[in-house]
């Protein structure tokens, strides 16, 4: 019998999995380390407290990085309405909220300090503006490494 070795790449792996892996393996280097401002800060307008989960910053960084693998090119405004929720507003009707931009600007800085992202060149069609960040060769390689 034949056995062929399919490997297996990030679109086929169950993302929560995938990126608690990922999670672990970003929290291991130095350039992903939380900022001390962080535990003091919420998520955005639409949460009522900060974050309590000790790993949650690598866990967005995961998130993120994975984000940036599958829609190739993300800027910071594309990734607050992803991660945007509804807020809780009383008796009037819920009102959807893009999340806040602090945090993820940071862990794209911090991507990019450690050679994973980079800013996009000039796209077509796109004039005067910077059109967010890209993986670099070094971010696929490693991402595709946690697999």
């Amino acid at each position: 019998m034949w056995s062929i070795n399919k490997m297996t790449n990030i679109y086929e792996v169950n993302a929560q999995e995938y990126n608690l892996k990922l999670a672990k393996a970003l929290s291991s280097m130095e350039e992903f380390k939380t900022p001390e401002w962080a535990e003091f800060v919420k998520t955005g307008p639409s949460k009522k407290r900060p974050y309590d989960d000790a790993d949650f910053w690598q866990k967005r960084a995961a998130s993120i990085l994975r984000q940036i693998y599958k829609k190739k090119i993300v800027g910071v405004n594309k990734l607050r309405t992803k991660y945007g929720s509804k807020k809780d507003r009383g008796m009037k009707p819920e009102k959807y909220m893009k999340s806040g931009g602090k945090i993820i600007r940071t862990i794209l800085q911090q991507s990019d300090s450690a050679g994973f992202t980079e800013i996009a060149k000039t796209v077509v069609g796109v004039k005067d503006r910077k059109p967010g960040r890209q993986l670099t060769e070094k971010g696929k390689e490693f991402l595709e490494s946690v697999l």
